[in-house]
């Protein structure tokens, strides 16, 4: 059965060692060839300790069955890439939304961000940060057509989310203002960065369905298995 490795501990006599090397030998009398010496154990000592941590992380992940889904998305122009999101459709198990509210602010006239990602459950504190008064609203039934009013600045108003499915948010005093969110069943996703590059990791082990999901364009859904200590790669291309 897998041990924690006790890296203090281990730490501790290996630096006790090297100072009680250090004290035995004169200052004085210290050679060239004894500081190179010393200079590659303290090398071989950081190396030994990267090693036996990448070890451990990865004998970890397979004790407990968990991957890595990584990949990219391809699309026309690189603008196109930004807010998309990848994720995995469904898990079977149950997964409870984070204890801490998620945030949407409205800064200078925008939602902030523009995407948001959550676990069904999640409650969003909607903040208003500007100096004018703004509103918040969905027309989607995946957030019950909710319409929390108008407010003034530095004041939130939260919304929980409780419905699957992607909820369109809109302020009805500044009909140029638009954000989403992506109401997911588990927390098994990923925003891509501005390479259209993408990583999803400690995914429990199976196959899965895997989508991507973009305000202007679609791609299709991919099917990805997933394998303890294995990275699984996917590749999306926006059309």
């Amino acid at each position: 059965m897998f041990r924690k490795f006790n890296f203090k501990g281990w730490y501790e006599q290996t630096l006790s060692l090297y100072v009680l090397n250090r004290d035995c030998l004169s200052m004085q009398n210290l050679t060239k060839n004894t500081w190179i010496y010393m200079k590659i154990m303290i090398v071989l000592f950081f190396a030994t300790c990267f090693v036996t941590a990448s070890f451990t992380f990865n004998t970890f992940a397979e004790e407990k069955g968990l991957g890595t889904i990584s990949g990219t998305v391809k699309a026309k122009k690189a603008k196109y890439l930004k807010d998309t999101i990848v994720y995995i459709e469904n898990v079977p198990n149950a997964f409870e939304p984070q204890k801490e509210h998620a945030v949407m602010d409205q800064k200078n006239m925008t939602f902030i961000p523009h995407v948001l990602p959550l676990v069904k459950g999640t409650t969003v504190d909607f903040l208003n940060s500007d100096l004018v008064q703004h509103n918040v609203y969905s027309p989607d039934t995946v957030a019950d057509n909710f319409n929390l009013g108008t407010w003034l600045k530095g004041e939130t108003k939260p919304f929980t989310f409780n419905k699957l499915g992607i909820a369109s948010i809109r302020c009805n005093v500044h009909v140029d203002m638009l954000a989403y969110v992506l109401v997911l069943q588990n927390p098994y996703f990923a925003r891509v960065d501005n390479e259209g590059r993408f990583s999803i990791t400690n995914a429990p082990e199976g196959t899965y369905l895997i989508k991507s999901w973009n305000e202007r364009f679609k791609a299709e859904d991919q099917q990805v298995e997933v394998k303890a200590g294995v990275i699984s790669s996917v590749a999306f291309e926006l059309k």
